[in-house]
This record gives C-alpha cells, sequence and structure tokens, in this order.
C-alpha cells in the first residue's frame, strides 16, 4: 500500500494538469466540455476513491491469491509472455466485471459514480466509486490464475491498466483510424457515457474493444446521434458520496415499501432499473424521457461560492497530497483519522456547493472540528510525529476557511437554494 501511495503521489497532480490542460484547450479552441462546479465534483470523487483505497476499506470475499493457489495449472516460464497475458487477463476481466455493474440493480450502485455526470471531459474518468466495499472482482481473474499467473504480477498491472483508462474521456478527439479496431478510443466511451437509447449499455470493454465485439456490446460513434451524457435518473447533486450510495439507498426504498415479499427478496437481482410495479404508481421518480430536452443540474451560484469551492477543492487536495507523502509515517489510527477529516471535508464542501442549508451548519461544524483536531493539547497527533508542518498547514488551512465562511455567510455571499 506504501508503494500505491507513492505512486499516487506522481499520478495525480499528472491528472490535475492533464485536466487543466483540457480546459485551456477547450478555451482556446471555443468547445468548453468543462463546469467549474462540475469538474470539483469529479475530482473530488477521485479524491474520495483514493481514500477507500489507501485505507484499506474494503472487505475482501475472495482474493486472487487463494484462486491462485487452488487453479493454477501451468507455469509459464517467459517472463514477457506473463505480463502480456496478464494485462489480457486483467482487461478480459474488467470488461465482465463492468457488464455485471451496468447489467444487475444491486452492482450499478458501485458504477453511477462514474456516469452521474452530465458534461464528458478527463474529470469524469475519476469518478470513481467508495461503495465497492465487497472484493470478488478476483472471480473474473479465473483464468488467470488458471494459467498461473503470479499476484505479484497481477497487483503491478491492475493500476496501470486502471490509469491507462484516463486518456479516452475526452470530447476533443475524433475517430482514431485502424485503431477504432481493436482499442477503446475516445469516440467509443463517449457512446459508453451516452444515454442515448441505442447507445445504453454499449462499449464495456476497458482497454481492448475487442470484447465488445466478440460479445455484442460495440457500437460505434454515429454522427446523426450525438451523445447526450448523465444517467437516465439524474442525481441532481455535486456531492460525490451523496451519488455513491443513493442508488442503494432507493432499492432500500422499494424494498421496503413494496407489500410483495417476492420483490422485497428479487429487486436487487433484476435488471438495471428495475422497481416494483406497486412502488412505481406509489412512489414515482424523476426519469429521462426526451434526451434533447434535458435542462442540466446547475444550481445557481455566486462568484464568490465558486472561489469559495475551489479554495476548498485546492486545499483539501493538498491534505490528500499530504496523506500520501507522509502515508509511511502515519500510524494506522492517523491515517483513519486523517483520511476521516478529508471525507467530511469533501461531503460538506460539496453539500454546501448544492445549496442545502443544513449544508452551512455542517460546513461551520467541520472547520472547527478541524481545528479542533490539530489544536486540542490531549491530540497532538502529527506536531508529535515528527511533522510540524502537516501541523502548521492544518491550523492555516481551517482558520482562513473557518474566517472567511463567516465572512461570506454574514455578507450573503453563499446562495442557498431549497433542492
Amino acid at each position: 500500500m506504501e508503494t500505491y501511495a507513492r505512486v499516487l503521489l506522481w499520478i495525480v497532480p499528472f491528472f490535475i494538469v492533464m485536466i487543466l490542460v483540457e480546459i485551456i484547450y477547450g478555451h482556446l479552441k471555443n468547445k468548453q466540455t468543462h463546469n467549474l462546479m462540475d469538474t470539483i465534483s469529479s475530482l473530488s470523487s477521485g479524491m474520495t476513491n483514493i481514500l477507500k483505497d489507501i485505507l484499506g476499506l474494503v472487505v475482501v470475499v475472495i482474493s486472487y491469491p487463494y484462486l491462485v493457489s487452488k487453479l493454477s495449472f501451468f507455469t509459464i516460464e517467459s517472463s514477457i509472455l506473463v505480463y502480456i497475458l496478464a494485462f489480457i487477463f486483467i482487461d478480459f476481466s474488467g470488461y465482465w466485471n463492468h457488464r455485471l455493474n451496468h447489467k444487475i440493480n444491486f452492482f450499478w450502485n458501485q458504477h453511477i459514480i462514474h456516469h452521474s455526470s452530465e458534461e464528458f471531459n478527463l474529470a469524469c474518468a475519476l469518478r470513481q466509486s467508495i461503495s465497492d466495499l465487497i472484493g470478488y472482482a478476483a472471480l473474473f481473474l479465473i483464468p488467470a490464475a488458471f494459467f498461473g499467473v503470479p499476484h505479484e504480477v497481477i497487483i503491478l498491472l491492475a493500476p496501470l491498466h486502471l490509469f491507462g483508462q484516463f486518456w479516452y474521456h475526452t470530447q476533443h478527439i475524433g475517430k482514431m483510424g485502424f485503431l477504432e479496431y481493436f482499442l477503446v478510443t475516445p469516440s467509443q466511451h463517449r457512446v459508453h457515457h451516452a444515454i442515448n437509447p441505442i447507445y445504453i449499455d454499449k462499449n464495456l470493454a476497458p482497454i481492448f474493444c475487442v470484447w465488445d465485439r466478440w460479445f455484442g456490446t460495440f457500437q460505434e460513434e454515429l454522427e446523426e446521434e450525438p451523445p447526450v451524457y448523465g444517467v437516465l435518473k439524474p442525481v441532481r447533486t455535486w456531492n460525490p458520496v451523496v451519488i455513491n450510495f443513493q442508488h442503494l439507498w432507493g432499492l432500500i426504498c422499494d424494498a421496503w415499501h413494496t407489500k410483495s415479499w417476492k420483490e422485497k427478496l428479487t429487486l436487487w437481482w433484476r435488471p438495471t432499473g428495475y422497481r416494483p410495479q406497486d412502488v412505481i404508481e406509489k412512489y414515482p421518480r424523476e426519469a429521462i424521457k426526451d434526451i434533447y430536452s434535458i435542462k442540466k443540474y446547475n444550481p445557481k451560484t455566486t462568484l464568490d461560492q465558486k472561489i469559495w469551492a475551489v479554495f476548498q477543492w485546492v486545499f483539501t487536495t493538498c491534505m490528500l497530497l499530504l496523506l500520501l507523502l507522509n502515508y509511511s509515517e502515519f500510524s494506522n489510527t492517523q491515517r483513519l483519522l486523517f483520511g476521516a477529516l478529508i471525507l467530511l471535508s469533501i461531503f460538506t464542501y460539496s453539500a454546501l456547493m448544492d445549496g442545502y442549508q443544513w449544508a452551512l451548519f455542517l460546513e461551520y461544524t467541520r472547520n472547527l472540528l478541524g481545528l479542533a483536531f490539530f489544536l486540542l493539547p490531549s491530540q497532538e497527533l502529527f506536531y508529535m510525529t515528527n511533522i510540524p508542518f502537516i501541523y502548521y498547514f492544518g491550523v492555516a488551512y481551517f482558520s482562513i476557511s473557518l474566517v472567511s465562511l463567516i465572512w461570506m455567510d454574514a455578507k450573503s455571499k453563499l446562495i442557498i437554494n431549497e433542492v
């Protein structure tokens, strides 16, 4: 995990720089594909996913090393062949895991975050789940285990395979000629993120589009059918934590409200979007019927509020980078507490981006807790671990954040919407 933290310390700034480049390019070409609040929401979602990973907040049901020990039948001598086969197997498993997420109600909850943006840009690639808390993905790597691919190779290649899916989340690259026949390209992935009926649940492969072509889920981007992005039941929030569990909460409510015990037990495993008929009639939910008349989610905000949101994202990102930089220096308790503070920060500032009245109180509470976290004499968690910079950074950030919040609130610079 320490190695992964060090890798993230380099890859996170790289992703941010590439997103800034895309924003500047879009401005220069008069084709801007970013909405400020949406982009902050995407970047914040990426931070929550990193926190989940580096804090180990996953319960593994079945592990890949166990499968290798039980199923390995071959021993491949060539190290080059091992890495090639491993990458292919990882991509193959990614296709089927992705397909499961799209097709089954319960599993859609852990993937909806990635499709929740109504924009399509590099920042969307960072909308990754924190609700996938049960580790079962090794089941899709049974072919790799059968061929005896060492788990160390899978551990090394899996992050590279994930990072390799970043670049094609863009509208600024058209079709790419012969590459379209075997690689996933921006054109193909635009189809995947679209809610046009012809595009729904298509192009599920992570790197090699051959899986879609072989298993009947491929769809070319059509000039006469421009993609419309988002989900059919709009999430209507910038808060990545809420988005991660919104669909699951809907399933829980449906299971509670339906009178059929059969429905209570089976709706989880029905096709994505399924709801019991008696619940649909009594508790209807907003769903898109005409994709070309969509009004994108964009609650009214002031310039000050936008500056404030950027400020919160920048300093919360700094907190995350400090956690990654000093990961090996922290105890498990320190990691969990510092990670929890970052997660709370993301939840509260994104809730206030939505304009919820209760979020203002929560943001005051969050800043006071942040100051208490660093200032209380009984705490001294980071000052006493020979990392005084984190102590001074935390005190300065939460002090400035609290003062600016008080000023904005007093001057009515924050628009509160009853949404």
